[in-house]
């Protein structure tokens, strides 16, 4: 596992690529385990600050719990318009929360009242863009310390 700027470093050319789709959009969808082992999704909105990949969800969410009990998680970039012009963006690892209040940027409700949540880093295991190239798809694929991978399906 690393954190993004230890990815930046290693990959800087496919790492923009990434980090380019996750903020063309402000929403993407983020799956967790539940504590059976099942899947749960969720919308979360995607932050890279210090050197991390940071996202956030409402105290007492469910996400939050799923993500409390077992780090890992994968988050799909949102596809925008699904033309694929652009590379399918996703990422996974282990997230962690960070309790120090002083690193939590503040929020705001619509009513203008200080806000508290939950705020996650994660440390990454892989990153994915996927993009359709005339009759293949294209899937390249990182993963810390092995390089891209790249390879096709028809």
């Amino acid at each position: 596992m690393v954190q993004w700027a230890q990815f930046e470093q290693e990959e800087p050319e496919f790492a923009a690529e990434v980090r380019k789709r996750f903020t063309a959009a402000r929403h993407h969808v983020l799956a967790t385990l539940r504590a059976d082992g099942s899947p749960r999704v969720s919308g979360t909105e995607v932050d890279f600050q210090h050197g991390h990949v940071q996202f956030g969800s409402m105290l007492g969410a469910r996400k939050a719990q799923d993500l409390r009990r077992d780090g890992r998680c994968a988050i799909h970039a949102n596809s925008g318009d699904g033309s694929m012009a652009e590379p399918d963006a996703k990422i996974s690892g282990i997230a962690t929360e960070v309790d120090d209040p002083a690193a939590k940027e503040p929020m705001q409700s619509p009513d203008g009242e200080p806000m508290d949540y939950h705020l996650f880093r994660l440390d990454l295991t892989e990153a994915v863009l996927t993009k359709p190239e005339g009759n293949l798809l294209v899937i390249r694929s990182w993963r810390p310390g092995k390089g891209i991978r790249r390879f096709t399906r028809t």
